[in-house]
């Protein structure tokens, strides 16, 4: 199967035309209509076998995470998902490995409300990369910059479940068999992150700056203290954790993943004090949970963690909290 082949076959189906799309997949480039009054946003993720996932990994498993990824920076913008573009680097033109993945990969966009307009393939070692595009009214959009002294640090749901969904799949020898139902949940988190669009979209008018956490919650805030040339505290004790990781570890060890275990893809964002009431009347009826863990200090305080009131290290066994980086030495899974 050749190039346009594969294109025509596995991921052609996968665009639903509407009127904002004027060309897409089969041309040179996508054309697409933004509407008025509204700004165009892009983000862009790669996945790289033996970096970000096993070898041998399940194709639908790493569509559904590709694609949460990638989603997931549009709703720390506060941004509607429209577009997408996609380019694969594959070995071989596996066609059950491409059946899978497309399957899964359509799901996902169906269910993010996002359309495939284009992409590319070549043959090397298993890459994945997806951009992302995504709308917001003109002028507005949270950022990592706009924290201010005083605003409530703030994150979506429950941290650490996707760092124990991959020390599941790094000690497979000492699982029980089968895995109980809350160590397939933390699997689940690792494999299907959730992007919080609709929370996304519901804080934009209450929040002074946002962003998801993949790096960690400890290295992601440290990119909006720098933006926004503030410090912060953060009390361990409030950090949300959920069932189904303190079922998995002890509390302690919950506690160092979600501060720096990365890949959870919630948000972590920022809240004036005086707007913090009105936001939890609106997410009365919200289906995530969204908890208070800190406040926006003065710079001169860095990023300070406590344990109720009493300064801790912010290296948590012995872990640095500058969070993944590509070109450390000993990255990967």
């Amino acid at each position: 199967m050749d190039e346009f082949a594969l294109i025509g076959h596995y991921f052609s189906r996968l665009t639903d035309t509407d009127d904002s799309i004027v060309v897409g997949i089969g041309d040179d480039c996508a054309q697409v209509r933004v509407p008025p009054e509204m700004d165009l946003v892009l983000s862009i993720d790669t996945l790289v076998e033996g970096t970000h996932f096993l070898p041998g990994t399940d194709p639908g498993h790493i569509a559904s995470r590709l694609m949460g990824a990638a989603v997931s920076d549009l709703a720390a913008m506060g941004a509607q998902p429209a577009w997408f573009t996609l380019a694969l680097t594959l070995p071989c033109a596996d066609e059950a490995w491409l059946a899978a993945f497309s399957a899964q990969l359509g799901c996902c966009a169906r269910r993010f409300g996002i359309r495939l307009v284009g992409g590319d393939t070549t043959r090397g070692p298993l890459t994945l990369s997806v951009q992302v595009q995504g709308l917001v009214p003109s002028g507005r959009g949270l950022h990592r910059s706009g924290a201010a002294v005083g605003d409530l640090v703030c994150v979506s749901g429950t941290l650490g479940d996707s760092r124990a969904g991959l020390d599941i799949q790094l000690r497979p020898e000492v699982q029980p068999d089968p895995l109980p139902a809350s160590s397939q949940d933390l699997l689940q988190r690792f494999f299907a992150p959730e992007p919080r669009l609709s929370t996304g979209l519901l804080i934009a008018d209450y929040a002074s700056s946002c962003i998801d956490i993949s790096d960690g919650l400890l290295a992601d805030l440290g990119h909006i203290l720098r933006a926004s040339d503030v410090g912060a505290r953060i009390e361990r004790w409030q950090l949300p954790l959920s069932e189904a990781l303190l079922a998995y570890c002890d509390r302690e060890q919950a506690r160092d993943w979600a501060l720096c275990g990365g890949e959870d893809f919630e948000l972590c964002f920022t809240v004036p004090a005086a707007r913090w009431a009105a936001l939890q009347h609106a997410l009365r009826e919200h289906g995530v949970a969204v908890s208070c863990i800190g406040e926006i200090m003065p710079a001169t305080a860095g990023l300070r963690l406590e344990n109720n009131g009493v300064a801790v290290t912010t290296e948590p066994s012995g872990q640095s909290h500058a969070g993944y980086n590509h070109f450390a030495r000993n990255s990967g899974v």
